[in-house]
Protein backbone atom coordinates (compact mmCIF):
# COMPACT_ATOMS: atom_id res chain seq x y z
CA UNK A 1 0.00 0.00 0.00
CA UNK A 2 1.44 3.34 -1.03
CA UNK A 3 2.26 5.75 1.75
CA UNK A 4 0.09 8.85 1.89
CA UNK A 5 1.92 11.91 0.68
CA UNK A 6 2.35 14.71 3.19
CA UNK A 7 3.30 18.35 2.85
CA UNK A 8 4.58 20.95 5.28
CA UNK A 9 2.59 24.16 5.72
CA UNK A 10 3.70 27.43 7.27
CA UNK A 11 1.45 28.50 10.14
CA UNK A 12 2.13 32.16 9.42
CA UNK A 13 1.71 32.56 5.66
CA UNK A 14 0.41 29.17 4.41
CA UNK A 15 3.47 28.47 2.22
CA UNK A 16 3.85 24.74 1.49
CA UNK A 17 6.95 22.66 0.83
CA UNK A 18 7.57 18.95 0.39
CA UNK A 19 10.32 18.71 3.04
CA UNK A 20 10.62 20.24 6.48
CA UNK A 21 12.85 23.29 6.81
CA UNK A 22 13.83 25.40 9.76
CA UNK A 23 12.92 28.63 7.99
CA UNK A 24 9.85 29.26 5.86
CA UNK A 25 10.85 30.25 2.30
CA UNK A 26 7.75 32.44 2.02
CA UNK A 27 7.77 34.68 5.11
CA UNK A 28 11.25 33.74 6.43
CA UNK A 29 9.92 32.94 9.90
CA UNK A 30 11.64 30.21 11.91
CA UNK A 31 10.05 26.96 13.15
CA UNK A 32 6.63 27.65 11.62
CA UNK A 33 6.37 24.63 9.27
CA UNK A 34 4.02 21.85 10.40
CA UNK A 35 3.24 18.55 8.72
CA UNK A 36 -0.19 17.86 7.24
CA UNK A 37 -1.54 15.42 4.64
CA UNK A 38 -1.88 16.78 1.14
CA UNK A 39 -5.22 17.05 -0.60
CA UNK A 40 -4.26 14.40 -3.10
CA UNK A 41 -5.83 14.64 -6.51
CA UNK A 42 -8.12 17.46 -5.48
CA UNK A 43 -5.23 19.91 -5.24
CA UNK A 44 -3.95 19.22 -8.73
CA UNK A 45 -7.32 19.16 -10.38
CA UNK A 46 -7.92 22.05 -12.75
CA UNK A 47 -11.39 23.07 -13.82
CA UNK A 48 -12.03 23.54 -17.53
CA UNK A 49 -14.77 25.27 -19.47
CA UNK A 50 -15.78 24.30 -22.96
CA UNK A 51 -15.47 26.85 -25.73
CA UNK A 52 -19.19 27.32 -26.26
CA UNK A 53 -20.22 27.28 -22.60
CA UNK A 54 -22.22 30.19 -21.20
CA UNK A 55 -21.59 31.60 -17.71
CA UNK A 56 -25.08 31.60 -16.17
CA UNK A 57 -24.76 31.77 -12.40
CA UNK A 58 -22.28 34.64 -12.00
CA UNK A 59 -21.42 36.29 -15.32
CA UNK A 60 -19.00 39.25 -15.49
CA UNK A 61 -20.68 42.62 -15.02
CA UNK A 62 -19.77 46.22 -15.73
CA UNK A 63 -18.45 48.10 -12.72
CA UNK A 64 -20.96 50.94 -13.22
CA UNK A 65 -23.84 48.46 -13.13
CA UNK A 66 -22.89 46.93 -9.76
CA UNK A 67 -24.86 48.31 -6.83
CA UNK A 68 -23.03 49.43 -3.70
CA UNK A 69 -23.79 47.56 -0.48
CA UNK A 70 -23.67 50.59 1.79
CA UNK A 71 -27.47 50.65 1.93
CA UNK A 72 -27.56 46.93 2.74
CA UNK A 73 -25.82 47.23 6.10
CA UNK A 74 -27.69 46.00 9.16
CA UNK A 75 -27.22 47.76 12.47
CA UNK A 76 -26.41 45.37 15.28
CA UNK A 77 -27.99 47.59 17.93
CA UNK A 78 -24.63 48.18 19.66
CA UNK A 79 -23.20 51.52 18.55
CA UNK A 80 -19.65 50.58 19.59
CA UNK A 81 -19.84 47.38 17.54
CA UNK A 82 -21.27 49.21 14.55
CA UNK A 83 -18.50 51.82 14.80
CA UNK A 84 -15.78 49.17 14.48
CA UNK A 85 -17.58 47.35 11.66
CA UNK A 86 -17.92 50.58 9.68
CA UNK A 87 -21.63 51.15 10.22
CA UNK A 88 -23.04 47.66 10.67
CA UNK A 89 -22.75 44.12 9.33
CA UNK A 90 -22.67 43.51 5.60
CA UNK A 91 -24.62 40.49 4.24
CA UNK A 92 -22.27 37.90 2.78
CA UNK A 93 -19.26 38.98 4.85
CA UNK A 94 -16.96 36.69 6.83
CA UNK A 95 -15.84 38.20 10.15
CA UNK A 96 -13.13 36.79 12.42
CA UNK A 97 -13.26 37.68 16.13
CA UNK A 98 -10.10 36.90 18.12
CA UNK A 99 -9.11 37.39 21.73
CA UNK A 100 -7.66 35.79 24.83
CA UNK A 101 -9.61 33.01 26.55
CA UNK A 102 -12.22 34.39 28.91
CA UNK A 103 -11.99 37.95 27.58
CA UNK A 104 -15.67 37.99 26.54
CA UNK A 105 -15.79 37.02 22.85
CA UNK A 106 -18.72 34.62 23.27
CA UNK A 107 -20.55 37.06 25.52
CA UNK A 108 -20.18 39.86 22.98
CA UNK A 109 -21.42 37.73 20.07
CA UNK A 110 -24.31 36.39 22.15
CA UNK A 111 -25.41 39.95 22.88
CA UNK A 112 -25.16 40.77 19.17
CA UNK A 113 -27.29 37.69 18.42
CA UNK A 114 -29.92 38.88 20.88
CA UNK A 115 -30.14 42.34 19.30
CA UNK A 116 -30.23 40.97 15.75
CA UNK A 117 -32.91 38.41 16.58
CA UNK A 118 -35.05 41.22 17.99
CA UNK A 119 -34.89 42.77 14.50
CA UNK A 120 -36.51 39.58 13.10
CA UNK A 121 -33.19 38.37 11.69
CA UNK A 122 -32.78 34.62 12.03
CA UNK A 123 -29.53 33.77 13.84
CA UNK A 124 -27.82 30.38 14.21
CA UNK A 125 -25.21 30.11 16.97
CA UNK A 126 -23.03 27.02 16.53
CA UNK A 127 -20.86 26.13 19.53
CA UNK A 128 -18.16 23.51 19.47
CA UNK A 129 -16.91 24.21 23.00
CA UNK A 130 -20.05 24.50 25.10
CA UNK A 131 -23.33 22.64 25.27
CA UNK A 132 -26.65 24.31 24.51
CA UNK A 133 -27.49 24.34 28.23
CA UNK A 134 -24.28 26.17 29.09
CA UNK A 135 -25.03 28.84 26.50
CA UNK A 136 -28.60 29.04 27.79
CA UNK A 137 -27.32 29.80 31.30
CA UNK A 138 -25.21 32.67 29.97
CA UNK A 139 -28.08 33.91 27.82
CA UNK A 140 -30.37 34.14 30.84
CA UNK A 141 -27.96 36.61 32.45
CA UNK A 142 -27.90 38.76 29.30
CA UNK A 143 -31.65 39.07 28.76
CA UNK A 144 -34.62 37.70 26.87
CA UNK A 145 -34.15 36.28 23.36
CA UNK A 146 -36.71 36.12 20.57
CA UNK A 147 -37.79 32.98 18.68
CA UNK A 148 -35.43 33.84 15.80
CA UNK A 149 -32.42 32.75 17.88
CA UNK A 150 -31.22 29.15 17.35
CA UNK A 151 -28.51 27.24 19.23
CA UNK A 152 -26.64 24.22 17.91
CA UNK A 153 -23.83 22.34 19.69
CA UNK A 154 -21.95 20.61 16.86
CA UNK A 155 -18.38 20.29 15.57
CA UNK A 156 -18.84 18.41 12.27
CA UNK A 157 -18.84 20.83 9.34
CA UNK A 158 -21.07 18.61 7.20
CA UNK A 159 -23.75 18.54 9.89
CA UNK A 160 -23.48 22.30 10.38
CA UNK A 161 -24.10 22.86 6.67
CA UNK A 162 -27.20 20.69 6.87
CA UNK A 163 -28.48 22.79 9.79
CA UNK A 164 -27.84 25.98 7.83
CA UNK A 165 -29.76 24.56 4.88
CA UNK A 166 -32.67 23.66 7.14
CA UNK A 167 -32.89 26.86 9.22
CA UNK A 168 -31.83 29.38 6.54
CA UNK A 169 -30.31 31.93 8.94
CA UNK A 170 -29.24 35.46 8.05
CA UNK A 171 -26.38 35.39 10.56
CA UNK A 172 -24.18 32.42 11.48
CA UNK A 173 -21.76 32.30 14.43
CA UNK A 174 -19.16 29.52 14.66
CA UNK A 175 -17.55 29.31 18.11
CA UNK A 176 -14.79 28.40 17.61
CA UNK A 177 -13.01 27.64 14.34
CA UNK A 178 -10.41 25.47 16.14
CA UNK A 179 -13.05 22.96 17.27
CA UNK A 180 -14.85 22.38 13.96
CA UNK A 181 -13.59 19.62 11.66
CA UNK A 182 -14.23 18.37 8.14
CA UNK A 183 -14.55 14.58 7.83
CA UNK A 184 -12.90 14.48 4.40
CA UNK A 185 -9.68 16.02 5.79
CA UNK A 186 -7.41 13.54 7.54
CA UNK A 187 -6.15 15.86 10.29
CA UNK A 188 -7.00 16.80 13.87
CA UNK A 189 -9.38 19.71 14.57
CA UNK A 190 -7.47 22.97 14.85
CA UNK A 191 -4.68 21.86 12.54
CA UNK A 192 -3.55 23.90 9.56
CA UNK A 193 -5.43 21.73 7.06
CA UNK A 194 -8.67 21.72 9.04
CA UNK A 195 -8.70 25.46 9.74
CA UNK A 196 -7.97 26.31 6.13
CA UNK A 197 -10.62 23.91 4.80
CA UNK A 198 -13.30 25.04 7.26
CA UNK A 199 -12.61 28.71 6.57
CA UNK A 200 -12.82 28.14 2.83
CA UNK A 201 -16.15 26.35 3.25
CA UNK A 202 -17.57 29.14 5.41
CA UNK A 203 -16.34 31.76 2.95
CA UNK A 204 -18.12 30.01 0.10
CA UNK A 205 -21.25 29.66 2.25
CA UNK A 206 -21.26 33.37 3.12
CA UNK A 207 -20.85 34.53 -0.47
CA UNK A 208 -23.23 32.04 -2.09
CA UNK A 209 -26.11 32.38 0.39
CA UNK A 210 -25.51 36.01 1.39
CA UNK A 211 -25.11 35.05 5.07
CA UNK A 212 -23.06 37.06 7.54
CA UNK A 213 -20.70 34.61 9.24
CA UNK A 214 -18.83 35.32 12.48
CA UNK A 215 -15.87 33.08 13.31
CA UNK A 216 -14.39 32.98 16.82
CA UNK A 217 -10.65 32.28 16.93
CA UNK A 218 -8.35 31.62 19.85
CA UNK A 219 -5.27 33.78 20.30
CA UNK A 220 -1.73 32.51 20.89
CA UNK A 221 0.65 33.91 23.51
CA UNK A 222 2.10 36.19 20.83
CA UNK A 223 -1.35 37.79 20.39
CA UNK A 224 -2.14 36.28 16.97
CA UNK A 225 -5.07 34.09 16.03
CA UNK A 226 -4.11 30.45 16.46
CA UNK A 227 -3.73 28.58 13.18
CA UNK A 228 -2.34 29.63 9.82
CA UNK A 229 -1.79 33.33 9.25
CA UNK A 230 -3.59 33.02 5.94
CA UNK A 231 -6.83 32.70 7.95
CA UNK A 232 -6.76 36.47 8.44
CA UNK A 233 -6.20 37.00 4.71
CA UNK A 234 -9.22 34.87 3.74
CA UNK A 235 -11.80 36.66 5.88
CA UNK A 236 -13.30 40.09 5.17
CA UNK A 237 -12.96 41.56 8.64
CA UNK A 238 -10.65 40.80 11.58
CA UNK A 239 -11.64 42.05 15.04
CA UNK A 240 -9.52 41.67 18.16
CA UNK A 241 -11.10 41.80 21.60
CA UNK A 242 -8.46 43.19 23.95
CA UNK A 243 -8.15 44.06 27.61
CA UNK A 244 -6.91 42.81 30.93
CA UNK A 245 -9.26 40.25 32.47
CA UNK A 246 -8.70 41.90 35.85
CA UNK A 247 -9.78 45.30 34.50
CA UNK A 248 -13.36 46.39 33.88
CA UNK A 249 -13.05 47.66 30.34
CA UNK A 250 -12.61 45.81 27.04
CA UNK A 251 -11.55 47.21 23.67
CA UNK A 252 -12.79 45.86 20.35
CA UNK A 253 -10.25 46.78 17.68
CA UNK A 254 -10.58 46.30 13.93
CA UNK A 255 -7.26 45.34 12.33
CA UNK A 256 -8.74 44.52 8.92
CA UNK A 257 -12.00 45.60 7.33
CA UNK A 258 -12.85 45.39 3.65
CA UNK A 259 -16.10 47.27 4.25
CA UNK A 260 -14.89 50.12 6.42
CA UNK A 261 -12.03 51.80 8.23
CA UNK A 262 -9.52 49.98 10.43
CA UNK A 263 -8.96 53.11 12.53
CA UNK A 264 -11.89 52.63 14.88
CA UNK A 265 -12.23 50.94 18.26
CA UNK A 266 -15.15 50.16 20.53
CA UNK A 267 -14.98 50.36 24.32
CA UNK A 268 -17.03 48.11 26.58
CA UNK A 269 -17.31 47.53 30.31
CA UNK A 270 -17.74 44.01 31.67
CA UNK A 271 -20.57 43.68 34.17
CA UNK A 272 -22.62 40.86 35.68
CA UNK A 273 -25.23 41.05 32.92
CA UNK A 274 -22.71 41.18 30.09
CA UNK A 275 -20.86 43.91 28.23
CA UNK A 276 -22.04 47.51 28.47
CA UNK A 277 -20.99 50.17 25.96
CA UNK A 278 -18.85 53.08 27.16
CA UNK A 279 -19.91 56.17 25.18
CA UNK A 280 -17.39 58.50 26.89
CA UNK A 281 -14.09 56.60 27.34
CA UNK A 282 -12.20 59.70 28.60
CA UNK A 283 -14.44 60.06 31.65
CA UNK A 284 -14.22 56.33 32.25
CA UNK A 285 -10.40 56.25 32.10
CA UNK A 286 -9.94 59.19 34.49
CA UNK A 287 -12.20 57.87 37.24
CA UNK A 288 -10.51 58.01 40.64
CA UNK A 289 -7.71 60.38 39.60
CA UNK A 290 -6.36 62.63 42.38
CA UNK A 291 -5.88 66.31 41.58
CA UNK A 292 -2.69 68.29 42.31
CA UNK A 293 -0.50 65.23 42.85
CA UNK A 294 3.15 65.30 41.77
CA UNK A 295 3.96 62.79 39.03
CA UNK A 296 0.40 62.65 37.64
CA UNK A 297 -0.51 64.33 34.33
CA UNK A 298 -3.31 63.97 31.79
CA UNK A 299 -2.50 63.20 28.16
CA UNK A 300 -4.61 62.78 25.04
CA UNK A 301 -4.01 59.79 22.83
CA UNK A 302 -5.70 58.75 19.61
CA UNK A 303 -7.07 55.27 19.00
CA UNK A 304 -7.80 55.48 15.31
CA UNK A 305 -9.94 58.58 14.88
CA UNK A 306 -11.13 58.58 18.49
CA UNK A 307 -9.42 60.73 21.16
CA UNK A 308 -8.91 59.47 24.72
CA UNK A 309 -7.88 61.33 27.84
CA UNK A 310 -5.68 59.12 29.99
CA UNK A 311 -3.63 59.57 33.15
CA UNK A 312 0.14 59.15 32.95
CA UNK A 313 1.86 58.52 36.29
CA UNK A 314 5.58 58.61 37.12
CA UNK A 315 7.51 57.94 40.30
CA UNK A 316 11.16 59.05 40.45
CA UNK A 317 13.15 58.43 43.62
CA UNK A 318 16.72 57.90 44.75
CA UNK A 319 17.89 54.32 44.43
CA UNK A 320 19.60 52.32 47.14
CA UNK A 321 21.13 49.86 44.67
CA UNK A 322 24.15 50.18 42.37
CA UNK A 323 21.93 49.73 39.31
CA UNK A 324 18.80 51.95 39.19
CA UNK A 325 15.56 50.24 38.32
CA UNK A 326 13.33 51.38 35.46
CA UNK A 327 9.80 50.04 34.93
CA UNK A 328 7.17 50.98 32.35
CA UNK A 329 3.59 49.71 32.40
CA UNK A 330 1.28 50.59 29.53
CA UNK A 331 3.92 52.18 27.32
CA UNK A 332 7.22 51.35 25.62
CA UNK A 333 10.00 50.71 28.13
CA UNK A 334 12.73 51.75 25.70
CA UNK A 335 10.90 55.00 24.97
CA UNK A 336 10.93 55.88 28.66
CA UNK A 337 14.69 55.30 28.86
CA UNK A 338 15.20 57.45 25.76
CA UNK A 339 13.20 60.35 27.21
CA UNK A 340 15.09 60.15 30.50
CA UNK A 341 18.35 60.36 28.57
CA UNK A 342 17.02 63.48 26.78
CA UNK A 343 16.21 65.09 30.14
CA UNK A 344 19.69 64.36 31.45
CA UNK A 345 21.47 65.67 28.36
CA UNK A 346 19.32 68.66 27.39
CA UNK A 347 18.09 69.86 30.81
CA UNK A 348 21.04 68.73 32.94
CA UNK A 349 18.81 66.80 35.35
CA UNK A 350 20.63 63.97 37.08
CA UNK A 351 18.54 60.81 36.81
CA UNK A 352 21.27 58.18 36.59
CA UNK A 353 21.02 57.44 40.33
CA UNK A 354 17.21 57.38 40.43
CA UNK A 355 14.66 54.61 40.13
CA UNK A 356 11.90 55.47 37.67
CA UNK A 357 8.46 53.86 37.47
CA UNK A 358 6.02 54.90 34.73
CA UNK A 359 2.42 53.77 34.48
CA UNK A 360 -0.50 54.48 32.15
CA UNK A 361 -3.43 54.25 34.54
CA UNK A 362 -6.42 52.09 33.67
CA UNK A 363 -4.54 49.23 32.06
CA UNK A 364 -4.36 50.74 28.56
CA UNK A 365 -1.25 50.33 26.41
CA UNK A 366 -0.23 53.43 24.44
CA UNK A 367 2.79 53.49 22.16
CA UNK A 368 2.13 56.52 19.97
CA UNK A 369 4.78 59.32 20.03
CA UNK A 370 2.21 61.92 21.12
CA UNK A 371 2.56 60.54 24.66
CA UNK A 372 6.18 61.76 24.91
CA UNK A 373 5.42 65.23 26.25
CA UNK A 374 3.18 63.82 28.98
CA UNK A 375 5.85 61.30 29.98
CA UNK A 376 8.45 64.07 30.22
CA UNK A 377 6.10 66.23 32.31
CA UNK A 378 5.26 63.34 34.64
CA UNK A 379 8.96 62.51 35.17
CA UNK A 380 9.83 66.16 35.87
CA UNK A 381 6.83 66.55 38.17
CA UNK A 382 7.79 63.55 40.27
CA UNK A 383 11.48 64.49 40.35
CA UNK A 384 10.81 68.11 41.40
CA UNK A 385 7.88 67.27 43.67
CA UNK A 386 5.67 69.85 41.95
CA UNK A 387 2.32 69.17 40.34
CA UNK A 388 0.81 70.64 37.21
CA UNK A 389 -2.04 73.08 37.49
CA UNK A 390 -5.45 71.46 37.67
CA UNK A 391 -7.20 71.25 34.30
CA UNK A 392 -4.02 70.86 32.22
CA UNK A 393 -3.66 68.37 29.37
CA UNK A 394 -0.53 67.64 27.31
CA UNK A 395 0.43 65.95 24.06
CA UNK A 396 3.39 66.11 21.69
CA UNK A 397 6.36 64.15 20.36
CA UNK A 398 9.86 64.73 21.78
CA UNK A 399 12.99 64.29 19.68
CA UNK A 400 16.53 63.39 20.71
CA UNK A 401 17.71 67.00 20.71
CA UNK A 402 14.81 67.98 22.95
CA UNK A 403 12.58 69.52 20.30
CA UNK A 404 8.81 69.11 20.57
CA UNK A 405 7.39 67.96 17.24
CA UNK A 406 3.88 68.24 15.88
CA UNK A 407 1.49 65.28 16.01
CA UNK A 408 -1.55 64.37 13.95
CA UNK A 409 -5.19 65.24 14.70
CA UNK A 410 -4.31 68.02 17.13
CA UNK A 411 -7.73 69.68 16.73
CA UNK A 412 -9.52 66.49 17.79
CA UNK A 413 -7.31 66.23 20.87
CA UNK A 414 -7.97 69.82 21.92
CA UNK A 415 -11.70 69.42 21.25
CA UNK A 416 -11.76 66.36 23.52
CA UNK A 417 -10.02 68.35 26.27
CA UNK A 418 -12.58 71.16 25.97
CA UNK A 419 -15.45 68.65 26.08
CA UNK A 420 -14.02 67.08 29.24
CA UNK A 421 -13.69 70.43 31.01
CA UNK A 422 -9.94 71.10 30.70
CA UNK A 423 -8.99 74.76 30.34
CA UNK A 424 -5.26 74.46 29.49
CA UNK A 425 -3.58 72.48 26.70
CA UNK A 426 0.19 72.18 26.39
CA UNK A 427 1.02 71.17 22.84
CA UNK A 428 3.69 71.64 20.15
CA UNK A 429 3.96 75.23 18.95
CA UNK A 430 3.45 74.22 15.32
CA UNK A 431 0.18 72.49 16.27
CA UNK A 432 -0.96 75.58 18.19
CA UNK A 433 -0.36 77.83 15.20
CA UNK A 434 -2.17 75.50 12.81
CA UNK A 435 -5.21 75.29 15.11
CA UNK A 436 -5.46 79.08 15.41
CA UNK A 437 -4.87 79.57 11.68
CA UNK A 438 -7.55 77.07 10.64
CA UNK A 439 -10.26 78.68 12.78
CA UNK A 440 -12.23 75.42 12.92
CA UNK A 441 -12.05 75.24 16.71
CA UNK A 442 -13.35 77.74 19.24
CA UNK A 443 -10.28 78.28 21.43
CA UNK A 444 -11.89 80.89 23.65
CA UNK A 445 -12.69 78.22 26.24
CA UNK A 446 -9.13 76.86 26.48
CA UNK A 447 -5.64 78.28 26.91
CA UNK A 448 -3.22 76.90 24.35
CA UNK A 449 0.43 76.84 25.46
CA UNK A 450 2.80 76.04 22.61
CA UNK A 451 6.26 74.63 23.37
CA UNK A 452 9.21 74.15 21.05
CA UNK A 453 11.67 72.48 23.46
CA UNK A 454 11.41 70.35 26.58
CA UNK A 455 13.13 73.08 28.61
CA UNK A 456 9.93 75.12 28.27
CA UNK A 457 7.97 72.47 30.19
CA UNK A 458 9.35 73.88 33.44
CA UNK A 459 7.34 77.05 32.87
CA UNK A 460 4.09 75.09 32.99
CA UNK A 461 4.50 74.05 36.62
Amino acid sequence: MAKEKTLFYCKECGYEVSKWQGQCPGCHEWNTLVEAPSAGGVRGKRSTVSKGAVLRENPPARLNEIESQESCRHRTGMSEMDRVLGGGIVPGSLILVGGDPGIGKSTLLLQVCRLLSEQNMRVLYVSGEESARQIKMRAERIGTFSNEMYLYAETCMGTILQAVEQIQPKVLIVDSIQTVFEETVDAAPGSVSQVREITGTLLQLAKSKNITVFIVGHVTKEGNVAGPRMLEHMVDTVLYFEGDKTAMYRILRGVKNRFGSTNEIGVFEMRNRGLVEVPDPSEFMLQGRLENEAGSVVACTMEGSRPFLIEVQALVCQTSFPMPRRTAVGTDFNRVNLLMAVLEKRLGIRLGDCDAYVNVAGGMRVVEPALDLALVAALLSSHNGRSLASGTMLFGEVGLVGEVRAVSQAENRVAEAIKSGYDTCVLPESNRQSIIKSGNLDVSKVKLIGVKHVREIGEVF
